[in-house]
């Protein structure tokens, strides 16, 4: 099996004592922990852990972008050249931290190592390279039986690839400041789903998955979509106001009172403040002074029923919060603004990756996501606590099921492991 086939001319030889010494190449530096593990494999000849560490990693490509819009169900691969190999074609294949910027007539998909052994075709090309021109490259004999070789590790790999877990790019993807920040908002989303928390030049799950994606969960299937969407998202007066107005009462009183807000009380002070408002109030708008109607006695008495009721199930969740490590000790959510700003950085990716915006208009909407984030917030943790709250209350209705256990362990991931960016990235 070849895995680096040598350029002409390649061999050891002795330089006449006249010339100079060639110089020393530049150290090349992995952009991240998928290519320090293959580089370090490749080095050592340790072919098993090179093949194990591309078994648990997404493999892209790039794709017909005019096939995939009007088949998206069928994988349409552009093949490459090399002129090291014999024929010259290749299937060139890259790990994450390897992906170009995106470009609009340019987009990729993504398989898992064995998928390849498995749609093998005659006319495919005879050989794979792994991130061509790269020292972690290497070249795999796609045909049978040599593809045996590589693909049996596919198998045994070590869990799914959208695994919760850390994923860095330290070169590539911004470390610090406002765009890293704003990225960092996102990551109870992107490292839940196992991909580069900092990639700001996002292909995430593919160009077509990503257009599934935004069509059957938040209906976007245009660039004037997703840029509704995406204002929303950052809208500071976007989120839920039956939420708001319960939380926003709760920080009133705690701050009016000194701390810990007794249930009870913050359930009383629902029907004293709506049964205050259900005679009419003055309103100051950006068009004048204004009054609201007066309201039903018994659309208000609803009203109060359905609020103090959520005061019950935002009570539950934070109680269950603090045993599983998402609140400290008597502190309690402040809003659930999280939810929004939360999903507005990965917003920001996901049209990225469907190809709905540039690249600048994707950073510019991941900054802005940080900034408002600073502004409702004062860490990591109280972030964290809002969007979850946020997530739960929109899918969960206290079943404390994947909606919530899938944050749990996110959550832990990004406030334990070495090089999460909420260890990393300053709220402010």
């Amino acid at each position: 099996m070849s895995f680096g086939p040598p350029p002409a001319g390649f061999g050891p030889a002795t330089p006449p004592a006249s010339t100079p010494p060639a110089p020393t190449p530049p150290v090349w530096t992995p952009p991240s922990d998928i290519e320090r593990a293959l580089l370090e494999a490749k080095s050592r000849e340790d072919w098993a852990a090179y093949f194990d560490t591309l078994a648990d990693s997404r493999l892209y490509f790039e794709i017909r972008r005019d096939g995939a819009d009007a088949e998206p169900s069928r994988i349409q691969p552009v093949f490459g050249h090399d002129p090291r190999v014999a024929g010259g074609r290749i299937w060139a294949v890259y790990t994450e931290g390897m992906l170009p910027a995106p470009d609009p007539h340019r987009v990729l998909d993504w398989q898992k190592l064995g998928w390849f052994a498995r749609v093998w075709a005659p006319s495919d090309p005879a050989m794979i390279v792994v991130n061509p021109g790269t020292p972690c490259e290497a070249f795999l004999p796609s045909a049978p039986p040599h593809s045996a070789v590589w693909a049996q590790h596919s198998e045994r790999a070590e869990g799914p690839l959208d695994r919760a877990r850390v994923l860095t790019l330290r070169l590539g993807g911004p470390l610090e400041g406002p765009v890293a920040r704003g990225l960092a908002c996102g990551a109870l989303l992107i490292v839940r789903d196992g991909l580069a928390w900092n990639a700001m030049a996002y292909h995430g799950n593919g160009y077509t998955s990503e257009r599934k994606l935004l069509r059957e969960w938040w209906g976007v299937t245009s660039r004037e979509e997703w840029q509704e969407q995406q204002r929303a998202l950052l809208d500071p007066d976007g989120a839920n106001p039956v939420w708001e107005f319960a939380l926003g009462l709760r920080r009133t009183i705690a701050r009016d009172f000194g701390g810990h807000v007794d249930t009870g009380y913050w359930r009383d002070a629902v029907a004293r403040v709506l049964r205050g408002r259900s005679d009419g109030e003055i309103v100051i708008t950006p068009d004048g002074v204004t009054s609201t109607p007066t309201v039903p006695e018994a659309e208000t008495e609803a009203r109060i029923k359905g609020v103090q009721a959520l005061v019950g199930r935002i009570t539950r969740y934070e109680a269950r919060f603090r045993a599983d490590g998402i609140l400290d000790e008597n502190r309690f959510v402040s809003s659930v603004d999280a939810w929004n700003f939360g999903r507005a950085s990965g917003m920001a990716r996901w049209g990225l990756g469907a190809r709905y915006c540039s690249l600048p208009e994707a950073e510019s909407a991941v900054i802005e996501a940080g900034r408002a984030a600073a502004r409702s917030y004062k860490s990591w943790q109280d972030f964290a606590a809002g969007y979850i709250l946020g997530r739960c209350l929109h899918f969960d209705d206290e079943e404390f099921g994947s909606w919530y256990t899938d944050m749990v362990d996110v959550h832990r991931v990004l406030m334990s492991e070495p090089g999460s960016p909420w260890l990393t990235v300053p709220f402010k």
